[in-house]
C-alpha cells in the first residue's frame, strides 16, 4: 500500500527554473486512470476548491458554483484523426502520426487542401521504411481512394511527409477516412468507434489538435443552457494541442525543460469580452485555454513596450519571468491589443505560445479554471500549482482517497483563486 502522505509532504522552490520536477510526483496507480469516459458526460465528479475548502460535487452542478457575471473561456479546437497506417509489401506496418501542417502551414488551409499537403510527422517503425512511397487505399461505395505518403526529409525529431491523394476530398475528409483517433498513450488501448465522438468536445470547430482539450469533454448542451440561464457568458479561442502536451519532463529541474510551442487563434470579440469582465470572474476551461488567455497579457505588454505598434504574437517560454517589473494591469494590456487590432484592421489574432506557467507565476487575467486531473511530474500540474499553490497536494490526495477518476477521460476540478 502506497502512503500518499509521504508523496505530498515536500516543499517547492519559488524560483521556477530551480523547481525540481520530483516535487510534483504523486502515486497514481493504473486502476485510477479512466480508460473510458462515463456514458453521460456531465455526471462526472467535480472536485471544487476555492482556496479554503474542498467539496465533492457533480459536474452538472458547475453553473450553480460560479458567479452569475462570470465569463467562461473555451478552446474550440477539433481533434484530427492523426494516426495513419501504411503497410509495406513486406508486411511491415508503418505508422505516420501527423503533428502539424508544414505546407501550407496554416491549419485551416491545410485541412481544406485537395490532392496535396506536407505535414510534420512522427514515424513509427521508421527503420522498415527504407525508401519509396507508401500507399493505402479505402473503398467508399463503388469508388476506391488511394492515399500516398512520401518522406521528404528529417527535421528535428520529425519527418516532413508529403501526402497526395486522388479524388476531390479535402485533407480533413481524407484523415477521417484513413485516420485513427490519437488517444493518449497512457490509456494503453487502441481507439474504438465510440472514441470518435467521446474524444471530442461538443463545441469542437477547427481541425488541428492531436489531443482533446479534455476539461471540455464534460460539457453538454444542458450545461450550456444552465450557464446561459445563470447569465454566465461564454467565449471561444483556439489552441491546437500538439503531441508535446504528453511530453514528460525528463530533466531534474524545470529550467532545463523545453516547453512545446502551440498555435493559437483569438477573435477580436474575445478581447472585448475579456475587457468587459476584467474586474469580474474569468474562468478558463482547460489548461490550453489558460495558456492562451495568459499569453494575451504578455502579448499586450509587448505591444505597450513597442509604443502600440503591431508585433507578431509569439510568446517565449520564460518571458513572464524575465519581464521588467513595471506593473501593467490586465485592462491596459487588453486595451493595447484591442487598439492595435483596430488600428491595423485585424479581426483575428494568430500566433504561437511557448509559455510555461509554474509556481511563482502571477496570473494576470484568469481567476479560476475547470480542469481534469493531470499526470505526475507534468507541466500541467505546475500550471495548477501556480494557481492554488501547495494546496494542489491536499486536493490530489483527497481525490486519490475518494475514488476520483484521473486523466483525459476522468473527473474534473473547479479551482478558484482567492
Amino acid at each position: 500500500m502506497v502512503d500518499n502522505k509521504e508523496y505530498f509532504s515536500s516543499h517547492q522552490s519559488m524560483n521556477p527554473k530551480d523547481i525540481l520536477i520530483e516535487e510534483f510526483n504523486y502515486p497514481l496507480q493504473e486502476k485510477q486512470i479512466a480508460k473510458f469516459p462515463l456514458k453521460q458526460r456531465d455526471k462526472a465528479k467535480l472536485l471544487y476548491f476555492n482556496g479554503k475548502e474542498i467539496k465533492d460535487e457533480v459536474f452538472s452542478s458547475l453553473p450553480s458554483l460560479l458567479d452569475s457575471d462570470s465569463l467562461l473561456i473555451f478552446n474550440d479546437t477539433k481533434v484530427i484523426y492523426a494516426r495513419l497506417f501504411f503497410y509495406k509489401e513486406t508486411g511491415a506496418k508503418i505508422e505516420i502520426f501527423c503533428l502539424e501542417p508544414f505546407e501550407p502551414n496554416d491549419a485551416q488551409l491545410a485541412f481544406a487542401e485537395k490532392n496535396r499537403v506536407v505535414f510534420r510527422c512522427l514515424v513509427g517503425n521508421n527503420k522498415k521504411w527504407k525508401d519509396g512511397v507508401l500507399s493505402s487505399s479505402k473503398k467508399e461505395g463503388e469508388k476506391e481512394i488511394m492515399l500516398l505518403a512520401k518522406r521528404l526529409r528529417a527535421e528535428d525529431e520529425c519527418w516532413l511527409i508529403e501526402f497526395t491523394w486522388d479524388g476531390d476530398k479535402s485533407f480533413a475528409e481524407i484523415m477521417e477516412l484513413f485516420g485513427v483517433v490519437p488517444l493518449p498513450p497512457y490509456l494503453h488501448r487502441e481507439s474504438n468507434e465510440e472514441d470518435k465522438e467521446d474524444y471530442q468536445t461538443i463545441y469542437a470547430n477547427y481541425d488541428g489538435s492531436v489531443a482533446a482539450p479534455t476539461a471540455g469533454l464534460h460539457f453538454t448542451d444542458k450545461t450550456f443552457q444552465d450557464l446561459k440561464q445563470r447569465g454566465i457568458e461564454s467565449s471561444f479561442v483556439t489552441l491546437h494541442v500538439g503531441a508535446g502536451t504528453f511530453k514528460p519532463v525528463s530533466t531534474d529541474t524545470i529550467g532545463e525543460h523545453s516547453m512545446h510551442i502551440e498555435k493559437i487563434f483569438v477573435p477580436k470579440n474575445v478581447i472585448q469580452n475579456l475587457l468587459n469582465h476584467h474586474t469580474k470572474t474569468i474562468i478558463c476551461v482547460g489548461t490550453t485555454s489558460v495558456r492562451t488567455i495568459e499569453s494575451l497579457y504578455w502579448y499586450g505588454r509587448k505591444i505597450i513596450e513597442n509604443n502600440g505598434d503591431y508585433l507578431p504574437l509569439d510568446i517565449k517560454q520564460w518571458q513572464p519571468y524575465e519581464s521588467q517589473q513595471t506593473e501593467i494591469s490586465s485592462r491596459q494590456s487588453l486595451e493595447a491589443i484591442l487598439n492595435m487590432m483596430e488600428a491595423n484592421n485585424i479581426n483575428y489574432l494568430t500566433g504561437q505560445t511557448q509559455l510555461i506557467i509554474a509556481p511563482s507565476y502571477k496570473y494576470r487575467i484568469i481567476k479560476g479554471m475547470v480542469t481534469n486531473f493531470h499526470q505526475p511530474k507534468s507541466t500541467l500540474l505546475l500550471l495548477v500549482s501556480a494557481l492554488i499553490g501547495e494546496d494542489w497536494k491536499r486536493v490530489y490526495q483527497h481525490a486519490l482517497e475518494n475514488n476520483y477518476r484521473f486523466l483525459s477521460y476522468g473527473d474534473a476540478c473547479l479551482f478558484l483563486k482567492q
